[in-house]
């Protein structure tokens, strides 16, 4: 039966690259390296860009991308080397970054943070966001920028909006529409009117989908619906000023195959201001300040979106409504000290409470706050060579106000009742970077420190090793050297990014250590080292045709017990062909994951814990794009076009709704067909 099934899609492909290839050798000269090539951008992105600075790349959040566009913060940014997507269900995955999750990976929005209410990490930052309504996201990788808040030892994800300057009254319109296999069904608008002092940007998506099925034609608990609007009112008196008011609301569901409960509530209110004026003085390049209020409402339950079944976990029906309300804000300047000097430097603030509601009430059980400066310094030198350094220290503070810790056995008095801690947290980076001018390439090095602070979920989610709570683990102290180089040439464009780190004290979760009579879920501290990258090519054959690769691989050691660091992903590469004119494209992905046979049992982070060894396994996909005019674009795709079965390594345990095939991880989705129509004028 499988030999029958995979013959007529290999036959498939193998056409779709032959005529791809007779397309492309029309004009039959492939380019030198030495003429100017003028790119045209397929309509489906398979592969991000190199940016143009190194480790940092940006998307734009409106182009159709392969697989199927994106509809949560975590899609939108999987098809960047080094990172992994731990799947939960649906919507709401875990972004993972160099085998780093959790607060080592900082995700913003409009420089906002966002944290989740459910203490067993069911709603990441990533089930709020829609990328639809932001213009680009960029990920930073690395402890190389302090300017975004405090850890962040992997890096930032940072999505923005663009500030809005119109030189005359107009209004524009983007809108989408997205269809797919199971039930896949998208609609997005947004709206941009003004005049050159003032502006209003109105933003709506929805986006649902069922049960999808895995390559073996089994459904996985993973239906789900979510809708959210924005609201934006500029001033702009003149081209240099923006002042903005913004409001977003979101609320949705969504089923959960790795859980016992799933989210029955995923609701959002959010406001913020912002200022921001360039070209002051000849000193003064830029002056911005911001204000915002984040608060999660998350109810998860076990009956809402699933038949209820008794267990002996569960034997009746349950909730709990947790909430997340966040303060903070942020003021900077960059100052042009010299012709070859600027220095960009501020302060931030972020207060956070964490609240439980259920059928006894309602209570905070945390409080955790936290206060800092920073700075950041360019020197240009002679011959394209820079200096880039910063700096930050930031105040900690956390307050543990539960009762009781509540558990499998009961509740218990906890020893850490009205405990409360303080911490400093520096953080500093020293990045070299030079531009050849003999060779077209950027080499870059840097050196970071940095200590994180223990997270909401690392301090009250778990036990400690010697008590029933974690409250007092210890910072992480992450050490990390990067280097690389991007090459620019003609018809190619490559990229290096390698990394090495030193962690002491790396916050790792044990999720059955052994503890009095039995086991239990603890936090604890280690030492950890680990070292990796990625690489990238793409290169024109000829005038339209393009391929591009990637490969990134991670390792890690945990140094105190001498195993394999837990949660890292294995080997992967990337190769996809596209054929491009301004008005068609065309394109076959093949993504290559190799096994991955090192692990450590019931270790990892709060993003999850490894549960065993897996194979490798490829993934084909293919892609269409047609601009239709100037302002109608129609894209298409089929995903996992030979119906593989496949589990992504780092995943959680498919221990959810006993209705559905059970599988020791959360499969990914078989065969998809997407269609995506985009208007905008």
């Amino acid at each position: 039966m499988s030999q029958d099934k995979t013959r007529p899609a290999a036959a498939l492909v193998l056409g779709a690259l032959l005529n791809t290839l007779a397309l492309a050798a029309a004009p039959a000269r492939p380019l030198a390296d030495s003429e100017p090539v003028t790119h045209i951008e397929p309509l489906v992105v398979t592969a991000p860009a190199v940016g143009d600075r190194p480790l940092q790349v940006t998307i734009d959040t409106q182009a159709a991308a392969q697989p199927i566009p994106a509809q949560d913060g975590a899609d939108i940014i999987k098809s960047i080397p080094g990172v992994t997507i731990s799947r939960k269900g649906g919507t709401g995955g875990e972004v993972i970054l160099r085998g780093a999750a959790g607060s080592r990976l900082d995700i913003l929005v409009d420089h906002e943070s966002i944290l989740g209410g459910c203490p067993n990490r069911m709603d990441p930052p990533t089930a709020y966001i829609f990328p639809g309504a932001y213009d680009n996201v960029t990920l930073l990788k690395g402890p190389q920028s302090v300017r975004y808040g405090p850890g962040n030892s992997a890096g930032v994800v940072l999505f923005k909006n663009d500030p809005v300057h119109l030189d005359a009254p107009s209004a524009a319109l983007d809108a989408s529409f997205v269809l797919g296999s199971f039930g896949r069904n998208d609609q997005s608008a947004a709206v941009l009117a003004g005049t050159p002092q003032f502006y209003a940007r109105i933003e709506g998506v929805r986006t649902e989908s069922d049960d999808y099925e895995d390559g073996n034609g089994d459904k996985v608990h993973s239906r789900y619906k979510r809708t959210g609007g924005r609201l934006a009112l500029g001033w702009t008196p003149d081209a240099r000023t923006v002042v903005e008011l913004h409001g977003s609301l979101s609320n949705g569901e969504a089923a959960y195959a790795h859980s016992m409960m799933d989210a029955a509530r995923l609701d959002r209110e959010n406001i913020g201001l912002r200022f921001e004026k360039t070209d002051i003085s000849p000193l003064v390049e830029t002056v911005e300040a911001s204000l915002y209020y984040n608060h999660i409402d998350h109810v998860m339950d076990n009956y809402s979106l699933r038949a209820f079944v008794p267990s002996m976990m569960m034997p009746m029906p349950s909730s709990s409504n947790p909430r997340h309300e966040l303060y903070g804000g942020r003021a900077l300047a960059t100052l042009a000290l010299a012709d070859s000097t600027k220095l960009t430097f501020g302060a931030d603030f972020q207060s956070g409470r964490h609240s439980t509601r259920n059928a006894t009430g309602s209570a905070d059980d945390a409080e955790i706050n936290t206060q800092g400066i920073f700075a950041e310094l360019t020197r240009t030198f002679a011959g394209n060579r820079r200096l880039i350094a910063g700096a930050r220290l930031n105040s900690w503070h956390a307050e543990d106000k539960r009762a009781v810790i509540s558990g499998m056995m009961g509740a218990t008095p906890n020893p850490t009742a009205g405990a409360d801690r303080n911490e400093v947290l520096p953080a500093a980076f020293l990045r070299y970077e030079h531009d050849l001018a003999a060779v077209p390439v950027t080499l870059y090095a840097g050196i970071g420190y940095t200590r994180r602070a223990p997270d909401y979920w690392e301090l009250f989610s778990y036990q400690g090793i010697a008590t029933s709570s974690a409250f007092h683990a210890s910072p992480e102290k992450t050490t990390q050297l990067d280097a690389g180089a991007t090459w620019r040439r003609g018809a190619l464009t490559a990229f290096v990014s390698l990394f090495a780190n030193d962690v002491s004290d790396h916050i790792l979760i044990h999720s059955s250590y052994p503890k009095g009579m039995g086991s239990a879920a603890v936090t604890r501290n280690i030492d950890s080292r680990a070292w990796g990258g990625e690489a990238g090519v793409t290169y024109a054959l000829w005038e339209r045709l393009q391929i591009d690769a990637s490969i990134a691989h991670v390792r890690g050691e945990n140094r105190t017990d001498d195993l394999p660091l837990a949660q890292q992903p294995p080997l992967e590469g990337r190769v996809s062909l596209t054929y491009a004119t301004p008005v068609w494209s065309a394109g076959v992905l093949s993504r290559l994951v190799a096994g991955q046979d090192r692990y450590a049992l019931n270790q990892g982070g709060i993003a999850g814990q490894d549960i065993g060894a897996t194979g490798g396994f490829a993934v084909l996909s293919l892609n269409a794009g047609w601009q239709i005019t100037r302002y109608a674009q129609l894209t298409a795709g089929i995903d996992n076009l030979l119906d593989k079965t496949y589990a992504e390594h780092v995943n959680r345990a498919g221990s959810g709704d006993p209705g559905y095939v059970q599988n020791i991880r959360v499969n990914e989705p078989g065969r998809t067909f997407w269609i995506k129509f985009r208007l905008s004028f």
